[in-house]
């Protein structure tokens, strides 16, 4: 993988809720691909976060490219107002909907990238069934909902197996716009990403970090995002 085919996405959930206009310029400005929104809504996950008018508020600061990530039931409820929002993607759960294929089609039809995300107790013999539906698969390296936690070693083997499938099958992305970058189809990482991890997830095929604490708790974010990169 080459440098240019790595996402580097601060989430806005480790940084001032009070204050996301500012947060959301301070990512751009340190030199970052993407803002990963985590939208929570107290029932699939047992937390609370942002929503809709928090997504169009960040939109409206920065330039940059809105990852959103609901972690919610019924996620096809909150397609329509995220679109509007000014989300660039949306991704969801495996694990929250049994329409999954009609999910990942309508966000597709809004014309943004649909993702389809799985918990890490899920067999990543269910990631294969949907490489060719979606245009990003997160797997999660925590258990979804809080920010902090540990990294999950054993999901290194999931995103190896996924790699290898996409590769199998010579998947490529699916780019909507000209700033959109990258020529390898995106695996995204979510969970106690920092200079370890990130490291052991690009060696396993992982080519989109979704980093919170460790960015925003260095003194500076830019370094610590360039550090990301040079794990490559």
């Amino acid at each position: 993988m080459k440098k240019e085919d790595l996402i580097i996405a601060p989430s806005i959930l480790a940084g001032d809720f009070g204050h996301l206009a500012d947060e959301a310029k301070k990512i751009e400005q340190a030199g970052a691909d993407h803002i990963h929104i985590d939208i929570m809504d107290g029932h699939f996950v047992p937390n609370l976060t942002l929503g809709p008018k928090a997504v169009a508020a960040i939109n409206r600061a920065s330039d940059l490219f809105l990852d959103v990530h609901i972690m919610v039931y019924n996620p096809y409820d909150y397609i329509e107002r995220l679109v509007e929002a000014g989300a660039d993607r949306i991704t969801f759960h495996f694990e929250a909907t049994e329409e999954v294929e009609e999910t990942l089609d309508y966000i597709r039809k809004c014309n943004v990238q649909a993702g389809l995300a799985f918990c890490p107790e899920t067999s990543e013999s269910m990631v294969t069934s949907y490489l060719d539906k979606c245009d990003l698969i997160l797997l999660m390296t925590v258990k979804p909902g809080f920010g902090g936690q540990a990294f999950i070693e054993q999901m290194l083997q999931k995103i190896k197996f996924t790699r290898a499938a996409l590769n199998q099958r010579g998947i490529v992305p699916r780019l909507l716009k000209e700033s959109d970058k990258g020529s390898v189809f995106p695996i995204q990482v979510d969970g106690g990403i920092n200079l370890e991890t990130a490291k052991k997830c690009i060696d396993a095929g992982a080519n989109d970090l979704v980093a919170g604490t460790y960015v925003f708790k260095e003194p500076s974010m830019k370094d610590a995002i360039q550090s990301l990169r040079n794990c490559i």
